[in-house]
């Protein structure tokens, strides 16, 4: 880019003096310095102008390319520093929801576990249920059997033996009933 511009810079002058022709003007130049043309005179104010505009401008427009590739490097960096803090934030919720996954499959088991537990209780606790059920209902019957047999033995009594027809004493009494009930 440098080369190209340097030479634009040199060609194009000459370029445009090659392209006049000799006049009355250039004959009256030759007359006042000697020359036939101005070329040199005017690539050496040419150059110096190149130079004064180079030690002029070259460091502040340098310094701006270089805050400007600074500029540019650091807004890339701190994009870059975001995708890492993305990366990471992206593992972190992977790794949360991986958990949380394992958590709730270990909840689903638990819950199976104590639902098989808590049947195992329930199931025990209506057998033992049952059982004490037909322990009532077995005493109840035997219970049922004993006042029917009291009733029994209290109507065959009260019909059949009157204190008047016998004259029993209170062991007599309870020796019959005994060999009644069993």
């Amino acid at each position: 880019m440098k080369k190209v511009l340097l030479w634009s810079l040199i060609v194009l002058p000459a370029a445009a003096l090659a392209s006049s022709g000799h006049t009355e003007e250039a004959s009256r130049y030759f007359a006042q310095t000697g020359r036939e043309s101005d070329y040199w005179p005017r690539v050496i104010n040419f150059t110096i102008f190149a130079i004064l505009l180079w030690y002029l401008l070259a460091n502040p427009i340098k310094n701006f390319f270089k805050g400007r590739s600074e500029g540019i490097a650091g807004q890339l960096k701190e994009i870059e520093e975001k995708l890492q803090a993305a990366k990471e934030e992206k593992k972190e919720a992977q790794a949360r929801l991986d958990e949380s996954v394992k958590r709730a499959e270990q909840i689903i088991e638990d819950a199976k576990k104590e639902a098989v537990i808590l049947a195992q209780k329930i199931a025990e606790a209506n057998a033992q249920e049952l059982e004490i059920m037909e322990k009532q209902f077995q005493e109840k019957i035997e219970l049922e059997e004993r006042k029917a047999s009291r009733e029994t033995i209290d109507e065959v009594l009260s019909e059949n033996i009157t204190n008047d027809d016998i004259m029993l004493d209170e062991s007599k009494i309870v020796d019959i009933i005994s060999r009644k009930v069993a």
